[in-house]
C-alpha cells in the first residue's frame, strides 16, 4: 500500500510538473495601463482572455498623471510590464532600450496606415491602438446646394473633386460670394483666437507645416533634430489660415473674442458650411440647442494647404497611445504579449470590448464596417483611413516643445489676424520660440 501511494504521488507530481512546464511555455502578459477610467474594463478583458486561452494577463494601472514615474519604477522590478505604452517619438526616445521591434507582429501587419507607427531606422517600435482625427468638417447639404447653383463660377460638381488647396480656395471663395443664395453667413465658422481657445490653430493647424518639414527632410522624430524648425511651409500655413479668416462668418478683426463653442454652434445652426475640428466634435454639434445639421450630411475633407502632392493627403490621424512590448521580457512572455494584443483587435470577444466598452476607433483592417463606432465623424475617420492611395498626416504636434511655444504662436496669429503683426514677423517668432523652448 505504501509503495502504491508513493508511486501515485510521484505520478501526480510528474503530471503537475509537466502541466506547469506546458503552461509556462505559453508565457504571461503583464500590462501597465495608462487610463484609470478604463481599468475595470481591462480587468474584465484579462479574465475573458485567460478563460479563452489559458494565458494569464495581469493588469496594473498607473494613477492619473503618474504613468511615466510608475513605468520607471516598475521596469526596475521582477514584475516589469511586458506590455506598456509610449506617447510617440519622444516617448520612444525615453524608452528605446525596452522597446522590442514589432514589424513581424500580427497586429502591425493589420495596421491600416503603417505611417502611423512609431519607427526608427526603418524599424517599428510602437503600434497605435486607438486613433482620433481632425480635418475640415463640412455640411454636405450646403455644399450640394452650392454645386447645384446655376450661376456658380467654378467647374467643380462635388466635394469629391476638391483634393488640393487650389480647388478648395476656388470653391470656398465662390461659396462666400454666393452666401446669401446658400443661406449662410460665411463658408467657415469663426476662427477662435481668444486666449485658451486657439488650440485648433497653434497646435492642430500648425501640425501640417511641421509634419511636412520633418517628413520631406527625412528627420528622425526620435532625435535631437526635432529641436529646431525653419517653418519651411509657412506660406502653406498662411494659405489656409487666410482662407479661414477671409471666407468666414465674421470679420477677421473679431476673432479675438471667439471660442470653440461659438464656432461649433455656428456650424450646428447652419450659419456656415465648414469648420476645422476633430471627430470628438460630433457631440458638440448634435448637442447644440436648435441643431440643424443631420448626421448623414456631416463629412470630412483633409486640410489642404498647397503642398506639392497633397492630392494623396488624408486627414490628420494620430494618437498619443502606442503599444510597446518589453524586449527585456522572456521570449515566451513577449510572444504571449504579441498574441494578446492581436486577439484584442481580431477576435470577436476582443473587438466587442474595443468598440462597445472602450469606444476606440481602431486603426486595423480586422474590423468590419458594422464593428466600428457609428457616430458620423468616427465613420468618416475610418473611411478616410481605408482609402487607397491616401496617406494620413501624423500627429507631430506631440513634438512641439512646450505649451509656451503654442501660446506664443496663438498670440502671434491673433495679432496677424488683426493687422498688428506681419507674416514675416510671425514666421520669425515661430522659429525663434521653437528653438528657445526646445532648450529649456
Amino acid at each position: 500500500m505504501k509503495k502504491i501511494i508513493l508511486v501515485t504521488c510521484a505520478l501526480l507530481a510528474a503530471t503537475t510538473s509537466m502541466f506547469a512546464a506546458k503552461k509556462s511555455k505559453k508565457g504571461q502578459v503583464r500590462y501597465l495601463n495608462f487610463k484609470p477610467e478604463v481599468a475595470s474594463i481591462y480587468q474584465e478583458l484579462a479574465a475573458a482572455y485567460e478563460k479563452e486561452t489559458g494565458v494569464k494577463v495581469i493588469v496594473e494601472t498607473a494613477a492619473n498623471n503618474a504613468y511615466e514615474s510608475t513605468l520607471t519604477s516598475k521596469m526596475a522590478t521582477k514584475q516589469a510590464p511586458t506590455l506598456f505604452q509610449i506617447n510617440g517619438p519622444r516617448g520612444y526616445a525615453n524608452w528605446k532600450n525596452y522597446c522590442a521591434e514589432l514589424s513581424d507582429t500580427e497586429l502591425y501587419k493589420h495596421l491600416t496606415d503603417k505611417s502611423l507607427a512609431v519607427t526608427s531606422g526603418g524599424k517599428v517600435y510602437g503600434i497605435p491602438y486607438v486613433v482620433e482625427g481632425y480635418g475640415i468638417i463640412y455640411n454636405a447639404a450646403i455644399t450640394d446646394k452650392y454645386f447645384a447653383l446655376p450661376n456658380k463660377a467654378t467647374k467643380y460638381k462635388s466635394m469629391d473633386e476638391v483634393n488640393n488647396f487650389a480647388a478648395l480656395k476656388e470653391v470656398c471663395d465662390d461659396m462666400q460670394a454666393n452666401k446669401d443664395a446658400l443661406g449662410i453667413k460665411g463658408v467657415f465658422a469663426s476662427t477662435s483666437l481668444k486666449a485658451g481657445e486657439d488650440w485648433r490653430w497653434q497646435t492642430h493647424l500648425a501640425n501640417l507645416p511641421v509634419y511636412y518639414e520633418f517628413k520631406n527632410n527625412n528627420v528622425d522624430l526620435a532625435s535631437d533634430a526635432t529641436k529646431k524648425i525653419n517653418f519651411q511651409y509657412d506660406k502653406e500655413f498662411k494659405n489656409i489660415f487666410d482662407l479661414y479668416l477671409n471666407d468666414s462668418v465674421i470679420p477677421a478683426k473679431n476673432v479675438g473674442v471667439k471660442t470653440v463653442d461659438n464656432s461649433m454652434a455656428e456650424f450646428a445652426l447652419e450659419e456656415c458650411a465648414m469648420v476645422q475640428n476633430g471627430n470628438w466634435a460630433w457631440g458638440q454639434i448634435s448637442g447644440v440647442s436648435g441643431n440643424k445639421v443631420k448626421a448623414e450630411n456631416v463629412k470630412y475633407l483633409p486640410i489642404y494647404t498647397g503642398v506639392a502632392g497633397e492630392e494623396g493627403q488624408g486627414l490628420c490621424i494620430g494618437t498619443e497611445n502606442f503599444y510597446c512590448i518589453n524586449k527585456k521580457a522572456s521570449k515566451q512572455d513577449q510572444q504571449a504579449t504579441a498574441d494578446f494584443i492581436y486577439w484584442l483587435y481580431s477576435s470577436e470577444t476582443g473587438k466587442k470590448y474595443v468598440t462597445e466598452k472602450l469606444g476606440f476607433i481602431a486603426p486595423f483592417d480586422t474590423f468590419a464596417d458594422n464593428e466600428r463606432p457609428t457616430d458620423p465623424l468616427a465613420v468618416e475617420i475610418s473611411k478616410w483611413m481605408a482609402k487607397p492611395g491616401i496617406t494620413s498626416v501624423a500627429w507631430n504636434f506631440t513634438l512641439f516643445p512646450s505649451q509656451t511655444f503654442k501660446d506664443n504662436f496663438g498670440a502671434s496669429l491673433l495679432r496677424y489676424a488683426q493687422g498688428a503683426k506681419s507674416w514675416e514677423d510671425v514666421k520669425a517668432s515661430v522659429v525663434k520660440d521653437w528653438a528657445s523652448e526646445s532648450d529649456m
